[in-house]
């Protein structure tokens, strides 16, 4: 069996407090390159959908093709809008804390506005 454990062992949380692996860097790409390539391409099936000509049916095809240039389009003038402005904010070197990271554990209890009160015995009634 694949789960099956050996007698003696169990499982350890020694993982747990090994450092972490440095944080990865973003790739450094073409992004207009890659966005001029398949704007080319919808252009492309836009031009042969034209001489073709689609069925009456399929009419919405062109419209897929004229979607896809001008998203196209949107994501080059986005892209090259992003890289005039460059990187607003230097990346820190110190790594950042989630906002949901667990406060360390204090080895004294937290103080208590009032002691919980006890609940009181059931009363025991006497039938003579």
């Amino acid at each position: 069996m694949r789960f099956a454990r050996s007698e003696g062992t169990s499982p350890t949380l020694d993982h747990v407090n090994q450092s972490r692996l440095p944080e990865l860097q973003p790739l450094r790409t073409n992004d207009s390159a890659t966005i001029l390539v398949g704007t080319g391409l919808w252009a492309a099936a836009l031009v042969v959908l034209l001489i073709v000509g689609p069925d009456p049916e399929h009419q919405w095809w062109i419209w897929t093709c004229v979607s896809g240039i001008c998203g196209g389009l949107f994501g080059l003038w986005f892209v090259r809008r992003r890289d005039r402005r460059g990187n607003a904010q230097p990346a820190s070197q110190e790594p950042i804390e989630p906002a949901t990271a667990v406060p360390p554990v204090s080895s004294t209890p937290p103080a208590s506005p009032t002691p919980p009160v006890p609940p009181s015995p059931p009363s025991v009634s006497s039938a003579s």
